[in-house]
């Protein structure tokens, strides 16, 4: 056993452990540092100080200390019982996420006690085996998360099953025949569960809710989407007749009540598809030489009541849901699309911020005002877009246009317009300057015939058009936000929810460094968050055009946090706005409806709201946000599949867009369409998964696949259940011979099997 020496005696391995041991029981509550332990315990040397790492690695190991990142300890006060989330995974390797989101522990398939993901449980750490993962077993589940799950009948003579689609279970879910609800084979069908496992039965049984339809139908497979993630695919009939009953007449008191904007220039500006129209823009010249800008957002909360029949079921939803070929509303059609519709040539009534800038796009002053507006002409995106470019607007500048002159424009209001986007390019350019985080992103769409069948795939990315009315909303969601968390000092501010985004992660940003400084890039570390994000938008300026400009782009998307609303107002580090809401659509996101209601009642003298029934919602909404989100994805990785199904054994120029131990993701140039090379197909050599570096290096041949390379892809396979679409390599053989780089040690290692 080795001894060190400190203070003229020498300290051994057991001596040195049970100084630690004490230290750590001294303070049970407190984490430390190296540092720390090293300046508190004397330990002076290296030899001493890496034999004291040494030790409390062992000590994590036996339980004995938990470590908190990678370079400091605390006591294990937990105890081998805990209790947390379990998520389940289709590969076996499911986890246990202890409540305190400590480090995932692994459960193995026989001691998960059947629970499903997300399920909460209680689990009992197992006795670590020599050279063995952590492990944990299941010994109670505390909560389904769900009990109701969607999947494709199967029916046999004696009795029938639902085979789901993630393979969440060992067994399939056995149906009694009387349970079926007319479903038959192949039927796609919602199951709640009536039995779960347990020591003497070890299948689910359950009962038909609702069948679906047949597998293949395109509704039928939209509407499975929805319910599987526990959304809903139809209204309520008695929150449609409710709605139905809301005339949306605009009575004199209602006139007498607000600002009228009915002869001020007005337009909306939408998608060519749009129904919902929550947002429109005023302009007019005053007399003071100041251009007077109205945000005008439709009053959803003059007609939606807090608690009523259809507020309840617009609190549930929390969001409008966008997939492929339909919108499934927050709100019903008549509201959606006609009462609250800011729709052309028609009163509205709205909720507004209005504000008065200078020809610089400096705010002179700003209010925020019921208002009643009519607007004068409904545009497109690509409309508006067009007006811009043929008078002479540079699509991607951000330079703003000269000052309106006399010599006539082209196209219909397109003074205004142009007047608009000259303002939002200024207002544009001072965020970036400020601190906001410049990402142009691309969108996936698809045109479809009227049985929802894709006919063709494209991506869009915004134009000036777009990023016009994005600046407003904007500008409008940071000022209503900053007039009510903006107080005097020693006040408390009301409750609003926020929408927050939390600073980079530390460790994520700090691999984006290193993995950028691999192609010669200096991306500047920095504790401060308007120079972290000065730094990425210098990165992306100096990537733009190059061929690593996508996976760097990817990188840094990954190195962000989630935003999120809370009552807890954190700023956004995205915008680098210290203070940002939701209020320009209410017609489609609940928290805007919150926003409207509580700025209502704080403009009419009304107390501070209930910080924790707020914060519940926020964390609803939140949690309803994602969830719509997955759907979304889920929606369009179908029509993907779809589309490249009518394209199997062609080939494609691509580039790697996501490398794994189990395969290289692949992104198709032409249409973005993105598939899966399994490494079973890369047949010419044995491959090592770099997983630091986002590569896969052969032994052999050091043929080397890395994040962002160029490659040509052939479609191989096109599975519409599973949603997967596969690659092989088409003829890569002109892919140049790379070395392979000194890889870490500690890099996964993948043979091919």
């Amino acid at each position: 056993m080795g001894k060190e020496k400190r203070g003229g005696k020498r300290l051994n391995k057991k001596q040195l452990a049970e100084k630690l041991t004490g230290f750590f029981q001294s303070q049970p509550d407190a984490t430390f540092s190296f540092k720390q332990i090293f300046h508190s315990l004397k330990l002076t040397t290296h030899p001493l100080k890496m034999l004291a790492i040494d030790i409390m690695e062992e000590m994590a190991w036996d339980d004995f200390l938990s470590k908190v990142g990678e370079n400091a300890y605390t006591l294990n006060t937990k105890g081998q019982v805990q209790e947390g989330t379990f998520m389940r995974k289709s590969n076996g390797k499911n986890t246990f996420l202890p409540e305190d989101g400590g480090t995932p522990v692994f459960v193995s398939e026989r001691n998960s006690m059947s629970a499903l993901n997300g399920d909460r449980v209680r689990v009992q750490f197992m006795a670590r085996r020599e050279k063995h993962i952590k492990e944990a077993m299941v010994i109670e589940i505390l909560q389904r998360k769900k009990d109701t799950f969607v999947g494709r009948l199967k029916v046999e003579k004696d009795i029938a099953f639902l085979i789901t689609q993630e393979n969440l279970f060992v067994h399939d879910i056995l149906i009694p025949k009387k349970k079926l609800k007319g479903g038959h084979t192949d039927d796609r069908a919602l199951v709640k569960i009536t039995k779960w496992p347990d020591a003497d039965h070890k299948n689910l049984v359950g009962e038909v809710v609702d069948v679906l339809g047949q597998a293949g139908d395109n509704d039928v497979e939209m509407n499975t989407i929805l319910a599987q993630y526990g959304l809903p695919y139809r209204y309520p009939k008695k929150v449609e007749e409710a709605a139905n009953k809301i005339s949306g007449e605009i009575t004199a008191k209602d006139l007498a009540e607000r600002e009228d904007f009915r002869d001020v220039w007005t337009c909306t500006i939408d998608p060519k598809d749009a129904k919902d129209f929550d947002d429109a823009l005023s302009i007019r010249r005053l007399d003071n030489k100041l251009w007077q800008v109205g945000v005008h957002i439709a009053d959803v909360s003059h007609y939606v009541k807090e608690g009523d029949v259809i507020d309840k079921e617009a609190q549930q939803r929390a969001t409008s849901i966008y997939l492929v070929d339909r919108t499934i509303p927050m709100l019903p059609e008549r509201l959606c699309n006609f009462v609250c519709s800011l729709r052309p040539n028609e009163e509205k009534l709205a909720f507004s911020v209005i504000f008065d800038l200078d020809d610089n796009a400096e705010i002179k002053s700003y209010r925020i005002v019921h208002t009643v507006i009519k607007s004068n002409r409904r545009y497109a995106y690509e409309e508006a877009q067009q007006i811009l470019e043929d008078n002479g607007v540079v699509d991607g500048t951000e330079e703003p246009a000269p000052l309106p002159g006399k010599e006539g424009y082209k196209g219909e209001f397109a003074e205004e317009i142009i007047t608009l986007d000259r303002l939002a390019k200024l207002l544009r350019k001072k965020r970036f300057k400020n601190g906001s985080v410049k990402f142009d992103s691309e969108e996936l769409h698809f045109d479809v015939d009227d049985k929802g069948k894709p006919t063709r795939c494209y991506f869009k990315r915004s134009k000036d058009a777009n990023k016009l009315i994005e600046e407003f909303m904007l500008l409008a969601n940071r000022h209503v936000a900053e007039s009510i968390g903006k107080v005097a000092k020693g006040k408390n501010p009301k409750t609003l929810p926020y929408r927050v985004h939390d600073n980079p992660d530390p460790q994520k940003f700090e691999n984006l460094r290193q993995f950028s400084a691999k192609f010669g890039y200096k991306l500047k570390s920095s504790s401060t968050k308007g120079a972290a994000a000065r730094a990425i938008n210098a990165l992306m300026d100096e990537v733009q055009g190059k061929r690593e400009e996508k996976v760097i782009q990817t990188i840094a998307l990954r190195s962000m946090m989630k935003a999120k609303y809370t009552i807890h107002n954190i700023g956004h580090f995205g915008l680098a706005f210290d203070y940002y809401t939701h209020f320009t659509s209410p017609i489609r996101r609940y928290p805007d409806t919150m926003v409207h209601r509580l700025i209502t009642r704080y403009q009419g003298g009304g107390r501070s709201a209930n910080k924790d029934h707020y914060e519940e919602l926020c964390e609803h909404c939140s949690d309803m946000e994602q969830v719509a989100q997955n759907a979304e994805r889920d929606s369009i990785k179908y029509k993907m599949v779809e589309f490249m199904g009518e394209h199997i054994g062609e080939s494609y120029d691509a580039h790697i867009s996501g490398i794994q131990s189990y395969g290289i993701y692949a992104e198709i140039d032409e249409n973005h369409c993105e598939g899966m090379i399994p490494m079973r197909d890369l047949d010419d050599d044995y491959y090592d998964f770099d997983e630091k570096n986002y590569c896969l290096i052969g032994r052999r041949h050091h043929y080397k696949y890395q994040l962002g390379d160029p490659i040509r892809i052939k479609v191989a396979r096109a599975n519409l259940e599973r949603k997967q679409l596969d690659f092989t390599l088409d003829d890569n053989k002109e892919r140049a011979y790379r070395p392979a780089p000194e890889t870490d040690k500690k890099s996964k290692r993948r043979r091919r099997k």
